[in-house]
């Protein structure tokens, strides 16, 4: 690939066709209720010790690539050190065969308002039952409103991209890096077209430093109504990425409209019980498409995502009934590592098992590079 180019989509089904089917989860330590108390330097030594008891975890069912957004804050306060935590961090999930997608850019915010809690480094508060600890949250505690991010002040975008530049320059041609995505969710929170410029410039930051890996920014309305932002991530990603928390149905219309762009799909986040979209029906599908896949979390913990959005809720109270709050909405392991629902845990694990024999297959197409 030359310079400051995307990938045709030769080049990207060349990749993606040299390795394993990717499947995993996005990654929070259970330890931690948020990304600044994974990164800091704060308490790290422990949260490293619960990465490597999941991460072995994740691998021994048969796992083998997890997600994980990076956060700014840490970086612009703890600049010399944090990069140094993350090699340990990618070091742990390597030695468990565990490949890294790494995440920069997030619009799944709050509006700075009254109920704002400005972030901040030291001991973290969190909000006991309330998805993600937080009771004001980007999941539908601020109906029509615009959320804020730190890339619409010039003086912290700046800071915000040399990041994104240091960190992929670093690990362009390391192979425990798996893929960039550089933006979470452009345009949600309200944001609309605010975030076009944002995602423009960090697609344009990431290609001058001519990484191996593909850079992919996924899509999280299906297609037709896609915001202005997301449109554009799917101009410029090398593989096409969406998020997907429906049911079978929608899973299945929003797999075949993104097949129109003709390159390799990530699924880079699904699992939501109450809506349907489960690990018995959504897992085996994504195996026989061969769509990479990434549940949103792991062990149940202080991040509490096994709680609804507050958005499900306000559904709730305005009259549904066909949404199942009885379930979890994600992770698949309690806080003692045992399975949420066991059937569940068989169900990747034999389709991870297929993946493998099909990988290690003479006769397969696909074989592992890694």
């Amino acid at each position: 690939m030359r310079r400051g180019e995307r990938w045709t989509p030769e080049q990207a089904w060349e990749w993606y066709n040299s390795r394993a089917w990717m499947r995993g989860c996005n990654y929070l330590p259970s330890d931690c209720c948020n990304r600044i108390a994974m990164w800091q330097s704060l308490d790290f030594e422990e949260h490293l010790k619960t990465v490597d008891r999941e991460l072995a975890l994740a691998a021994s069912i048969g796992f083998n690539s997890i997600r994980v957004i990076l956060e700014y804050l840490v970086f612009e306060q703890e600049r010399d050190s944090f990069p140094e935590r993350f090699e340990r961090f990618l070091a742990v999930a390597a030695k468990h065969g565990i490949s890294v997608m790494v995440c920069f850019g997030n619009d799944c915010t709050v509006p700075k308002n009254a109920q704002y809690r400005a972030p901040h480094l030291g001991v973290q508060e969190y909000d006991l039952g309330y998805h993600g600890g937080r009771k004001n949250s980007p999941h539908g505690s601020n109906p029509g409103a615009v959320g804020y991010s730190i890339l619409d002040d010039p003086a912290t975008a700046e800071g915000f991209f040399r990041m994104v530049k240091e960190f992929i320059t670093r690990y362009a041609e390391d192979s425990r890096i798996c893929v960039w995505d550089l933006f979470n969710e452009p345009g949600n929170s309200g944001r609309g077209e605010i975030s076009v410029p944002h995602v423009r410039r960090i697609f344009d930051v990431a290609r001058e430093c001519a990484p191996e890996q593909p850079l992919t920014t996924g899509v999280w309305h299906p297609l037709l109504s896609a915001t202005p932002a997301e449109l554009l991530a799917l101009e410029l990603s090398d593989v096409i990425s969406y998020h997907c928390y429906a049911n079978y149905d929608v899973n299945i219309r929003v797999i075949a409209s993104l097949r129109s762009f003709g390159r390799p799909l990530l699924n880079t986040e699904w699992l939501h019980r109450p809506l349907g979209d489960s690990v018995e029906l959504l897992f085996p599908l994504f195996f026989l498409e061969r769509i990479g896949c990434w549940n949103w979390g792991l062990v149940a913990g202080l991040s509490q995502t096994y709680e609804p959005w507050e958005s499900i809720w306000r559904r709730i109270d305005s009259g549904e009934a066909n949404i199942d709050v009885t379930k979890w909405q994600h992770d698949l392991f309690r806080p003692n590592l045992r399975p949420y629902d066991p059937a569940e845990i068989s169900v990747i694990r034999r389709y991870c098992g297929l993946a493998d024999a099909e990988n290690a297959s003479p006769a397969s197409c696909n074989g592992e590079k890694q």
